[in-house]
């Protein structure tokens, strides 16, 4: 079925245009003369994309844009004007348009420019193809802010190319689903997506694992394996944690990458690949350049396109949609009713830092659907860490104006005050938890006001 795409534009002129444009490069075009109409056909016919120009009577595009994306709809939007301005582009950009077109119109470049966000809309709305090693509903990439986005454009870019992708991210990022979302989106997902993890194998069996081996390499060795890379022929291979490779080990994996060629361990026969290769790393690989454990030829070899995923903490604005998913996932598995977090509950969830990322997410909204005896998550149903950050952060907020001393006072007080209560105000066992005697700590209390005798 032909992608549908709605233009929307006030001068006639331009709709009639760019429908005869587009309807001859293969897609179903509807138009739209203002945003009021734009608005009610993007809720009606859910396009593949829209192509709006951005100085309209009433509504123009950036407030069309604007309640697009307060509406929750994911469509892609391309906007285009005769008068760009730094003003206009960042404006448009911040609020979630695909990308943003100047007039004269590039008939080249627009068709470009559709054809990537329709093949983003795509990777955002559906789960990877089933038949292979395919990523499960779980393993859907979430998140709407500009930083996925731009995730989102690059993989898209890079999907049909054959080029060698190194994505770099905090632990818990998704790094995996990067990788798999590159691989079912290219002209290899029919193939296998063979994953090696470079720091879960020992290092003295990896080389096997990678590159197989024949009956008698080594003790054990009783018949002949092959390797991860000749299983991953003609599909992609993902070597997750790449810098734990040794150096040994990274010279045989460079002379994959430049002549996609290798022996099996205690072979002597060259076996010819067809792969693509996908690293990932949540180590700074410029570092450990410096200190000499990671290749600098490899480095650049694999470093062809490099996607960077951000932590969770630098796309909170994600974090509600991410809970809303995660929710439904463990409310089917659990047999659960859950329909949310409470307000209060959510307010935590996005002020704390989520060292652990989407993965420490994911395990506290499991936990929690799993405990839950309502319809409501609330704030105890969260983990104690959670809870614990974001008393600290009301401290600081509440002590800003006080003295450094008051400060610590009120750190110390909060600190006794929470031993004293785990142990039944029993001042001998809260005293050997907080590991000081116990005329320390009736002193430091009758000091700071616990008690006052």
């Amino acid at each position: 079925m032909e992608e549908l795409v709605l233009v929307v534009d006030d001068e006639e002129s331009v709709r009639k245009s760019l429908r005869d444009i587009l309807s001859s490069h293969g897609y179903r075009v509807d138009t739209a003369r203002h945003g009021r109409e734009a608005l009610e056909k993007i809720a009606s016919l859910d396009p593949a994309a829209v192509v709006m120009d951005i100085r309209m009577p009433d509504l123009d595009g950036i407030r069309v844009l604007e309640l697009v994306r307060e509406k929750g709809q994911d469509v892609p939007i391309i906007l285009i004007t005769a008068y760009g301005s730094t003003e206009t582009t960042i404006e448009a950009m911040k609020l979630g348009a695909f990308d943003y077109l100047l007039k004269p119109l590039s008939i080249a470049e627009l068709l470009e420019t559709l054809k990537k966000a329709i093949e983003i809309r795509r990777l955002t709305r559906q789960a990877p193809a089933a038949g292979r090693e395919v990523a499960a509903r779980e393993d859907i990439m979430i998140g709407l802010s500009p930083v996925m986005q731009r995730v989102y454009k690059t993989i898209g870019r890079v999907a049909n190319s054959n080029a060698t992708v190194l994505i770099r991210g905090e632990t818990g990022t998704g790094k995996e689903l990067v990788a798999r979302a590159i691989h079912f989106n290219s002209p290899r997902k029919d193939r296998p997506f063979v994953k090696v993890n470079c720091a879960s194998i020992p290092e003295n069996l990896l080389e096997s694992e990678m590159f197989g081996y024949e009956k008698g390499a080594f003790t054990g060795a009783v018949t002949s394996k092959p390797g991860k890379f000749e299983l991953a022929h003609r599909g992609t291979i993902f070597l997750d944690e790449i810098a734990e490779m040794s150096l040994s080990l990274q010279a045989k994996l460079l002379r994959v990458l430049q002549e996609r060629e290798f022996e099996r361990l205690g072979g002597t026969e060259t076996i010819k690949v067809d792969v693509r290769i996908i690293a990932a790393t949540n180590k700074d690989l410029e570092k450990c350049i410096a200190e000499g454990t990671f290749r600098e030829d490899l480095y650049y070899r694999l470093n062809v396109v490099d996607i960077y995923l951000p932590p969770l903490r630098e796309r909170r604005e994600d974090i509600p949609v991410l809970v809303e998913h995660m929710i439904g996932l463990y409310n089917a598995q659990y047999n659960k009713q859950v329909v949310g977090f409470t307000e209060q509950a959510m307010k935590l969830l996005l002020e704390y830092n989520w060292p652990g990322n989407v993965r420490e997410l994911k395990n506290v909204c499991e936990r929690a659907v799993l405990m839950s005896t309502g319809p409501y998550l609330t704030v105890e149903d969260l983990p104690f860490r959670i809870q614990k950050s974001s008393r600290r952060l009301h401290w600081l907020a509440e002590l800003s104006g006080d003295s450094f001393k008051e400060k610590v006072a009120e750190v110390e007080r909060e600190i006794i005050l929470r031993a004293l209560e785990e142990h039944n105000w029993n001042r001998s066992a809260a005293a050997q938890a907080l590991k000081m005697n116990r005329s320390s700590l009736y002193m430091k209390m009758k000091e700071l006001g616990i008690i006052d005798h």
